[in-house]
C-alpha cells in the first residue's frame, strides 16, 4: 500500500514537472512573439533605408532588400545636418533629466520628509498637471519665453520639459520618502545633522538607484518629444533630431526611403543608449521592489 502511494506521489510530481515546463515554453513562446512585434519596426527602418527608390517601387516596403544603397541616410544625414541635431538632442536631454530630478528630489523631501502643509494638496495639483495635454500650455509658455527673452533657445526647452518632468518625479519620490525610515532621520539629526547633510548623505545615496531609473527615463521622453521644441526652436541650428525627422517627413511624404532612413538615424541613439544603461534601469526596478 505504501509503495503503490509512494509510486502515485511520484507520478503527480513528474506530471507537475512536466506541467511546470510546458507553461514555461509557452511563456517564452509569448514572449518571443512581443519581442518580435517589438524590434519588427526598427528592422523595417533599417532594411527600406537601404533601398532604392525603384526597389521600394517593385517589391513594397516588407520585402526584403534587393539592393544596398546609402544615399537616403547620406542625403538625411547633409540635408538636416544631421550632427549637430543629435548634439543639440543629448545636451537638451541630458540637461533636461538633470534638471527634473534634482528639482523632484527636493520636492518630494519637503513634501515627504519635511511634511510641508497642504503636501498632499500639492501632490493632488501635480497629478492633474500630469494629465494636462501640452496643446493647452503651449500658447500660455509661448507668450511667457517671449516676454523673458528666452524664445528659439534650448534653455527654455530645457526649463519648460523639465518643470513638466517634475510633476511626475516628484509624485513618485514623495510616495517614496513618505515611507523612508524615521529611524534613520533622528539618527542623524542626533548626529548634529543638518537637513542639507541628511538629505545628500542619508536619503540620496538609498534612493540612488531610483533617481537613476527616473533620470533614464526623463532622458528617453525628453529625446522623443517632438511638439515643444516644435514650437520653441524655429532656428534650425537650435532644433533637435525629433523635430528634423518631422520636418523631413512633411517635405518629402513621396520619398519613403527618406523617411525610413530618418527613422533609423532618429531610433539608433536612443537604442543604443538603452543598451548602455539597461543594467541601471533593471537594478532600480529591483531594488524598488525589495524596498
Amino acid at each position: 500500500m505504501a509503495a503503490t502511494s509512494s509510486i502515485s506521489a511520484s507520478v503527480v510530481s513528474t506530471d507537475r514537472r512536466q506541467g511546470k515546463g510546458f507553461g514555461r515554453w509557452v511563456v517564452l513562446a509569448v514572449l518571443l512573439v512581443f519581442l518580435a512585434g517589438t524590434l519588427f519596426p526598427f528592422f523595417l527602418a533599417a532594411f527600406n533605408a537601404i533601398k532604392t527608390p525603384s526597389d521600394y517601387a517593385a517589391n513594397g516596403p516588407l520585402a526584403f532588400p534587393h539592393s544596398f544603397d546609402l544615399t537616403a541616410l547620406k542625403n538625411f544625414w547633409d540635408t538636416v545636418n544631421f550632427p549637430r541635431k543629435l548634439f543639440n538632442s543629448i545636451l537638451i536631454s541630458g540637461c533636461t533629466a538633470i534638471f527634473a530630478v534634482v528639482l523632484s528630489l527636493l520636492n518630494a523631501y519637503a513634501i515627504g520628509i519635511g511634511r510641508v502643509r497642504g503636501g498632499q494638496a500639492l501632490l493632488v495639483v501635480l497629478l492633474i498637471a500630469i494629465m494636462a495635454p501640452q496643446e493647452a500650455l503651449v500658447y500660455p509658455l509661448y507668450y511667457m519665453a517671449k516676454q523673458v527673452g528666452l524664445f528659439d533657445s534650448m534653455l527654455s526647452v530645457i526649463l519648460i520639459i523639465g518643470v513638466l518632468h517634475t510633476a511626475f518625479g516628484t509624485y513618485l519620490l514623495s510616495s517614496v520618502l513618505t515611507t523612508f525610515p524615521r529611524e534613520i532621520i533622528e539618527a542623524a539629526q542626533i548626529d548634529n545633522a543638518t537637513r542639507w547633510q541628511i538629505l545628500w548623505l542619508v536619503i540620496v545615496p538609498v534612493l540612488r538607484p531610483t533617481l537613476a531609473v527616473l533620470a533614464t527615463f526623463f532622458f528617453i521622453w525628453t529625446w522623443n518629444e517632438f511638439l515643444i521644441p516644435l514650437v520653441f526652436l524655429v532656428s534650425n541650428n537650435n532644433q533637435t533630431v525629433s523635430v528634423a525627422m518631422g520636418v523631413l517627413s512633411g517635405a518629402n511624404t513621396q520619398e519613403p526611403t527618406a523617411i525610413a532612413a530618418a527613422s533609423l538615424l532618429g531610433i539608433t541613439p536612443t537604442v543604443i543608449f538603452f543598451l548602455i544603461f539597461q543594467r541601471t534601469l533593471t537594478r532600480g526596478v529591483a531594488v524598488g521592489a525589495v524596498k
